[in-house]
């Protein structure tokens, strides 16, 4: 055996009869005190200068942070779904940062209601008074299920849908609601569809049109006093494409879908304009951006198209991120 000096050990033992000089223990039973509080060290308190340049920050707090909330179906039920909430307040430049744990704490005061676009300004205000800063932003993301009945075998299941409700408190005062919406559907492309029928009609060859799982996602801000359920979204979607995919099929609901695949042939560009014109027409809705994504079975590559109202200081058609449209 080496007689070798070992080196010090702080939190480990290095011979077996010994203990290691920094002892490790949990004390179960303690319990902080106000007195004992009161002694803690708060970071805040500190006089020393923040880090990096001293310039405000537009948004800064938590991000997916999850428990399950309450929500209000078009028919009044109330359901409760596991709820992603992101949480920001902008910072001043002489301010070194906040407590992140006021914001959840803020918003957990509020876990029993039953949200709404409106509710979220009472957890900005919350925010706001908690984290003195002068915007507040929070962000409820959730999958929200609507029963489905098939096209004509009568069968029904539950389709998913992704949705977020959005709340923006500005310094002035200003309270915007947003909603965004995922809507999930087919789109056979016209070209293919001619295509296929000039084959069969000059050479009698039997040919498929080319047809992919699509996603259209949908940012929408309401007016001022104005509600939009998540259920007038999905059937404002459905009706403008027609080939929402489906849940629980039988031959004939798969027959029955081929058929509309085949009267509602679409491009990308189609697709976009189609949700315009449906949520164009509807006074509630102040602003509203559309993307659309079709991952093409041709391509390698998939089609795109986003547009917008056309507000003035309002959505862009700005948005990039496609691969986040993937299905």
């Amino acid at each position: 055996m080496s007689t070798k000096n070992k080196p010090k050990m702080y939190l480990h033992k290095v011979d077996a009869d010994t203990e290691a000089p920094v002892a490790r223990t949990y004390d179960d039973s303690f319990r902080p005190t106000e007195a004992y509080r009161e002694t803690m060290p708060d970071i805040m308190d500190s006089v020393e200068s923040m880090q990096g340049e001293a310039v405000p920050i537009q948004q800064v707090g938590v991000s997916n942070f999850r428990l399950p909330l309450k929500y209000r179906r078009a028919d009044g039920e109330i359901v409760t779904l596991e709820t992603s909430v992101v949480g920001t307040v902008s910072l001043e430049a002489s301010l070194k940062g906040i407590n992140m744990s006021r914001i959840m704490r803020s918003f957990y005061e509020l876990k029993d209601e039953v949200f709404t676009p409106d509710t979220i300004r009472r957890a900005l205000d919350d925010f706001r008074e908690n984290v003195e800063s002068f915007d507040a932003r929070l962000a409820l993301r959730f999958n929200y299920p609507i029963l489905q009945e098939s096209l004509r075998s009568g069968l029904e299941g539950y389709q998913y849908y992704k949705c977020v409700f959005e709340g923006r408190l500005t310094k002035a005062g200003v309270f915007e609601r947003f909603l965004t919406f995922d809507f999930v559907y087919s789109s056979s492309c016209p070209c293919s569809a001619e295509l296929a029928e000039h084959a069969r009609d000059l050479r009698d060859a039997y040919s498929i049109p080319h047809s992919q799982r699509s996603k259209a996602r949908v940012w929408v801000k309401l007016s001022e006093g104005a509600a939009v359920s998540i259920e007038e979204l999905q059937q404002c979607c459905a009706r403008a494409l027609s080939t929402e995919t489906q849940v629980m099929v039988k031959r004939e609901d798969e027959q029955a879908f081929a058929e509309l695949n085949g009267v509602y042939i679409k491009f990308v560009e189609d697709a976009a304009r189609l949700i315009f014109k449906e949520i164009n027409a509807d006074a509630r809705i102040a602003d509203f951006q559309v993307a659309c994504s079709h991952l093409e079975s041709l391509h390698s590559h998939d089609a795109v198209s986003v547009l917008c109202k056309g507000v003035e200081g309002g959505f862009q058609a700005d948005f990039m991120d496609f691969d986040n449209l993937i299905c």
